[in-house]
């Protein structure tokens, strides 16, 4: 990443929103960590990872960018779901430009379609940005970006790969380019809005989504329940994971404790990088019925109904 103290100009204070907006698993989180140059979002291969709308925040001299991760536009089919889409048309509604991301390598299909027609509402300044193209030769980045322009008149067009920051530096100049005089939203070196705690359940759900199985995903959530540094400098951690049923608590365990014990050991080492102390992270899995699907459990869970 090129210093990002040279993204400003001369003038008053610049500063802004940018929300990232697109279905599920284009790869939108790893795209603001890119922007952000530092991890502000957890990202899996799996759809529906985020959950919820994470700012990352981007400072360069003279101007503030605030950088929008929102959950995957899909067809809803829980009260999760919906919840997930109402993050996203509220993210988008007042922001000083929608970067409208598509996956250049599996192509545009309807579910983009839905995604433009939606955003084209907002009267809001879009970017298309046709992602993954390290998957892709020359010829078919340009049909890609061809593709992308079918889904409407937008005000800029950049292939980029999030995962190795090829156009990354150019969509980073067009919207920091875009940004309006305007305070400084949060104090210098801030990166994201999360609290500890909040990012820290992330993680766990994050190493959780890459050891199970299919079926289970979308069912687990991550709850922090304790967060605290001792005066040994050692920061104790408890979270709970919950499942919709008894049956994939087992799975969540693993045979021995396997799966469990994996996740907390990885989430362990990142967080002790990320904190520079030593962790200790004591995991429960719990049995929530039905979570996605009844408000009340959602808001149990920490999501904003």
């Amino acid at each position: 990443m090129e210093d990002s103290s040279q993204l400003g100009h001369a003038g008053g204070f610049r500063s802004g929103f940018a929300a990232i907006i697109g279905r599920p698993n284009v790869g939108k989180s790893t795209l603001v960590n890119a922007l952000i140059g530092d991890k502000v979002a957890i990202t899996s291969d799996r759809p529906q990872t985020t959950r919820s709308s994470i700012r990352g925040i981007l400072e360069a001299e003279g101007v503030q960018v605030v950088f929008v991760d929102t959950p995957g536009y899909h067809k809803p089919r829980t009260a999760l779901g919906s919840r997930l889409n109402d993050i996203v048309r509220s993210a988008w509604s007042d922001v000083d430009v929608a970067l409208f991301v598509v996956d250049g390598h599996s192509g545009v299909g309807r579910g983009d379609e839905k995604v433009a027609h939606d955003l084209a509402g907002a009267k809001r300044p879009v970017i298309s940005v046709v992602n993954k193209i390290d998957r892709l030769d020359r010829d078919h980045i340009a049909q890609a970006l061809a593709k992308a322009a079918t889904l409407g008149d937008f005000d800029e067009y950049v292939p980029v790969s999030a995962l190795t920051g090829d156009g990354v530096s150019l969509l980073r100049e067009l919207v920091v380019a875009r940004m309006p005089e305007g305070p400084m939203y949060y104090p210098p070196g801030t990166t994201s809005d999360q609290p500890p705690p909040i990012f820290v359940a992330e993680l766990v759900r994050e190493k959780l989504l890459a050891l199970t199985r299919d079926e289970l995903p979308h069912s687990i959530a991550v709850v922090t329940d304790e967060f605290e540094e001792r005066e040994d400098g050692l920061l104790e951690i408890r979270a709970s994971i919950f499942v919709e049923r008894e049956s994939q608590k087992g799975m969540v365990i693993g045979k021995g404790g396997e799966v469990i014990k994996a996740a907390g050991t990885e989430a362990r080492h990142e967080i002790e990088a990320l904190f520079g102390c030593p962790v200790f992270i004591d995991l429960r899995v719990r049995v929530e019925k039905d979570w996605q699907r009844h408000l009340y459990a959602l808001e149990r869970l920490g999501f904003d109904v």
